[in-house]
């Protein structure tokens, strides 16, 4: 049993979408510890209704904020102080790997001190990058690249969101990250959407993340 946290170079970037198609592919539990934004669906939800497999789990969700905001600003009005240790504890128990979605990039705060990339570290989980394709990204994708390997984290590569334009393999060159796959823009994201790509990325994951 394996930890893999999907995180990404920004907020909007489809982590939910890409963490669907992840857990379609290796049917493993997903569980999204930390959701900030009640009033439309949220991801857990998302993910539910977009499975297929009959063999992920959607696990219920630690904090569950109202505010659709940065989780530290969202939980202060609230009243709740956002544990790292506490996410710890409650990671559930299963018997096959564990898709761990975070919250927005590596840097988003989770209380006055701590951020989503000292959450990846306490869980020693795995780490999968997710990077959107447009006007601006490489920026971000470098750095984002850049913070994990300051921070030292396990990071098994990149999959990529969208196909603006070709340089995918460029960031997965400057980074020295392989590229893991590449899904393609849709306005549909519908199950048969979520399954037929999981079906592209399959095997090559389970070579890579075993």
């Amino acid at each position: 049993m394996a930890i893999f946290f999907v995180t990404g170079i920004g907020t909007g970037i489809g982590k939910t979408i890409i963490s669907a198609i992840l857990a379609e592919a290796l049917e493993a539990d997903y569980w999204k510890p930390v959701q900030a934004g009640l009033e439309t669906e949220t991801d857990s939800e998302w993910i539910k209704n977009h499975i297929r497999n009959g063999n992920t789990r959607v696990h219920p969700e630690l904090y569950r904020l109202r505010k659709p905001a940065s989780p530290h600003i969202a939980a202060r009005e609230e009243g709740i102080n956002i544990s790292i240790q506490k996410i710890c504890n409650a990671v559930p128990e299963i018997k096959c790997n564990l898709i761990v979605e975070g919250a927005g990039g590596l840097m988003v705060p989770l209380n006055d001190k701590e951020f989503i990339a000292d959450l990846v570290q306490h869980l020693g989980a795995k780490v999968i990058l997710v990077s959107r394709n447009y006007l601006g990204s490489i920026n971000h994708s470098l750095l984002t690249a850049h913070l994990a390997k300051e921070k030292k984290l396990p990071v098994l590569g990149w999959v990529f969101n969208d196909q603006y334009l070709d340089y995918e393999n460029e960031i997965a060159g400057w980074t020295n990250l392989p590229r893991l796959g590449s899904v393609p823009f849709t306005a549909n994201a519908n199950p048969e959407f979520i399954s037929a790509q999981a079906k592209v990325l399959r095997e090559k994951l389970e070579t890579l993340l075993c």
